[in-house]
């Protein structure tokens, strides 16, 4: 029996989970939306597991309101991405190209869950997301409780993040939302 010439690891359903964030931008004020987390002490990323039957965009869209408050939408970006255009007539070579108004992920996170020998992984999926228009930045969304949603200067909220992995997912993010902040 042939095997394939790629390193390849399996997961079974018990072995991950997928989570999915997204990053809320006020583009009408070139600011984005940062979650201080209090029992930790931590300033973090919205985010949250995926639910049974859950579309990953509609999952990013729900953890993005239920720990923020505010309403929002997927904000489409110019990005590079390897998957085939949705009307590919032909075969397209597995390489990345650039599309506009993509409402992809734009990045994923792998992350190592088990010890000991384990492993379980956590598969985050984010998204670029930007206020509805109703939503105000300066008003008081009411999020889940134990977190608090605050808008920063881009430069700030780079230096508010916790985690040097959210940085790297809010740079990545920045510079694709760039060219539509005021």
């Amino acid at each position: 029996m042939a095997t394939s010439s790629y390193t390849t690891t399996q997961y079974t359903s018990e072995q991950f989970v997928e989570s999915c964030g997204a990053i809320l931008f006020d583009v009408h004020n070139s600011t984005v939306c940062l979650i201080y987390y209090h029992a930790k002490n931590e300033w973090i990323l919205a985010k949250g597991r995926r639910n049974c039957n859950e579309s990953r965009h509609d999952a990013a869209l729900r953890e993005l309101r239920e720990e923020t408050g505010y309403q929002a939408h997927l904000h489409p970006v110019m990005m590079q991405t390897r998957a085939p255009p949705m009307d590919e007539q032909q075969h397209t070579p597995d390489q990345p190209r650039a599309f506009p108004d993509l409402v992809e992920p734009f990045m994923m996170t792998l992350r190592q869950l088990g010890g000991d020998g384990e492993r379980d992984i956590k598969l985050i999926w984010w998204f670029i997301a930007a206020l509805d228009d109703a939503g105000i930045a300066s008003s008081d969304p009411g999020g889940e409780e134990g977190f608090t949603p605050k808008f920063f200067r881009l430069p700030e909220a780079m230096q508010k993040l916790t985690f040097q992995n959210d940085r790297d997912v809010l740079e990545r993010a920045i510079a694709l939302v760039e060219p539509d902040l005021s």
